[in-house]
């Protein structure tokens, strides 16, 4: 029975990547297939004066949908995981933040949730800064509870292409948080909820030869290898957005958005092909049959 198929529902055709749209025996049939699981993160937190707070999930959830219309039969798409870390954040109004070791056994879950459903890749793609350290986590410990399983991260913005294809654009000096990079990708999926005629231009009070940032990647002439300060927000920006929002453009949250897809594309192929290679447990073998006695080895 293939997954991949038209169904029409309130008259709109839709390709069943879509993981909570499927059938449990659409399910069995997504991990027959050898399918990549595609796992959107993000959270809800205060984006300048002009983006919604749902900012990072919009923009997690468009880069992987738009990877997954390009392969709809090589992956299925999870929901985002909504709710981040982002305590730094609090004293923007609208941020909800979940502790950090709350929300690595909260993604973990999902992920070892698919592992016993039989997936095997499994793919998180993350859309908020501050969740970096902790779905790093959430991935390895995904892979040394289930050593059978191959769960990745990255970053939207990391990506390669993403750097290119904006960095050949951009306006603004810096980019950070509700920025050009951020503003131009809303603008080119949810343009209805951009207030474009309250965005400000809003830096950093002490950016120093170190101690900077910049989401894009670039680093500046007379900068150095930047150093890792995450700071309360309410320190550092007026508004919540650092970076220059003014020029960004639809237009250009359209090509990183195309750049993006067509990287993840490769990545999802990637992984998917990648060999998953048994443990090579080298202790003595009394001391290796004493561990699996206990449990201890999987």
């Amino acid at each position: 029975m293939p997954i991949y198929n038209a169904r029409y529902r309130g008259g709109f055709p839709t390709s069943e990547y879509l993981f909570e749209k499927l059938t449990w025996p659409e399910v069995n049939e997504a991990v027959r297939a050898g399918r990549v699981a595609i796992l959107p993160a993000a959270t809800i937190e205060d984006h300048g004066l002009h983006l919604p707070v749902d900012t990072d999930v919009v923009i997690a959830t468009a880069v992987c949908e738009r990877t997954a219309r390009l392969i709809p039969d090589e992956v299925v798409l999870l929901p985002c995981v909504k709710v981040g870390y982002s305590p730094h954040h609090v004293d923007g109004p609208g941020v909800l933040t979940a502790r950090w070791d709350v929300f690595i056994e909260y993604v973990k879950d999902i992920t070892t949730s698919l592992a016993y459903h039989g997936f095997r890749k499994i793919l998180i793609v993350n859309g908020h800064g501050s969740n970096r350290p902790n779905l790093d986590l959430a991935a390895r410990l995904t892979v040394v509870e289930r050593p059978d399983v191959q769960c990745a991260y990255l970053s939207w913005w990391d990506l390669l292409s993403v750097q290119q294809v904006f960095g050949a654009e951009r306006e603004s000096m810096w980019t950070s948080h509700a920025c050009e990079l951020e503003t131009s990708v809303y603008l080119a999926v949810d343009p209805a909820h951009v207030q474009m005629d309250k965005a400000r231009l809003d830096v950093h009070p002490n950016i120093t030869r170190h101690f900077w940032s910049d989401l894009a990647g670039r680093r500046p002439d007379g900068y150095a290898n930047p150093v890792s300060l995450v700071e309360y927000w309410s320190t550092v920006t007026e508004t919540g957005t650092l970076g220059d929002p003014r020029c960004a453009t639809a237009e250009k949250g359209e090509h990183v958005l195309a750049a993006a897809a067509g990287e993840l594309v490769e990545i999802v192929r990637e992984l998917r092909d990648r060999p998953v290679r048994p443990r090579v447990p080298r202790q003595l073998p009394e001391v290796h049959a004493a561990n699996v006695a206990r449990g201890l080895f999987r």
